[in-house]
């Protein structure tokens, strides 16, 4: 009897990661500042470089996006 199981199994988790970039992080757009947690420097967010794949220019750690 196909057809009565209507539903089962099908799009099971739609809408979970919505908003999501790459990698599962959330994009915040091109504009922005990257911030070292450690010192506190502040420098501009580049255009297709994630902010924790720069180093910070002063002291080497690893920067946050500004929120």
């Amino acid at each position: 009897m196909r057809g009565n199981h209507q539903g089962r199994g099908h799009r099971r988790g739609q809408g979970q990661g919505r908003g999501r970039g790459r990698m599962g992080g959330f994009g915040t757009g091109p504009g922005g500042n990257c911030v070292c947690p450690n010192c506190g420097t502040v420098v501009p967010h580049q255009v297709g470089v994630p902010c924790v794949e720069m180093k910070c220019p002063n002291c080497g750690s690893p920067m946050t996006r500004e929120s």
